[in-house]
């Protein structure tokens, strides 16, 4: 199913260093768990840019506008995502572009989505409820995605991290 990166190498080089700059509450398996499904359902780690032409980037696809969007009116409220993102950048503004070239900052801010979201987090190892999630709260309501289309994603993940 996913013709893409190695989902062992992508939670190991991106998702895992990503979240060890946040606090230890939100540095859960758990949430690796769910951030590394949903690039897997996204984009099966291939794409840096949404076919088509539309607005979403690197593999989470985060819109343009959602990236601007957490920073004007979430991250800049909380201080230690703020400290936890700025040590991550190490220097380098924080900006919509990174996310097709820093598969760290991507993965940080998927993270970030994640913990946005009103919805508790999925239980670690629950396929059903990290594609239900994903669903509800990153491809909406709205979308084209099913919850029985992307289970296959998050079996993948939970088996890797199984």
């Amino acid at each position: 199913m996913n013709g893409g990166m190695d989902l062992g190498d992508v939670l190991r080089e991106w998702i895992e260093p990503a979240l060890a700059f946040l606090p230890a509450s939100l540095n859960t398996p758990a949430r690796a768990q769910l951030v590394l499904g949903i690039g897997n359902k996204e984009t099966q780690y291939r794409f840096l840019r949404q076919i088509g032409g539309g607005p979403a980037r690197g593999p989470w696809q985060m819109e343009l506008a959602t990236h601007d969007d957490m920073w004007r009116n979430f991250i800049r409220y909380r201080p230690e995502l703020q400290s936890a993102a700025l040590r991550l950048l190490a220097g380098t503004t924080a900006d919509a572009r990174l996310l097709t070239t820093r598969m760290d900052y991507a993965a940080l801010m998927a993270a970030l989505h994640v913990y946005r979201s009103p919805v508790s987090l999925p239980a670690y190892g629950n396929a059903v409820a990290q594609a239900t999630f994903w669903k509800d709260n990153f491809n909406t309501k709205l979308g084209k995605g099913t919850v029985a289309g992307a289970l296959p994603f998050f079996q993948q993940a939970v088996k890797v991290m199984a």
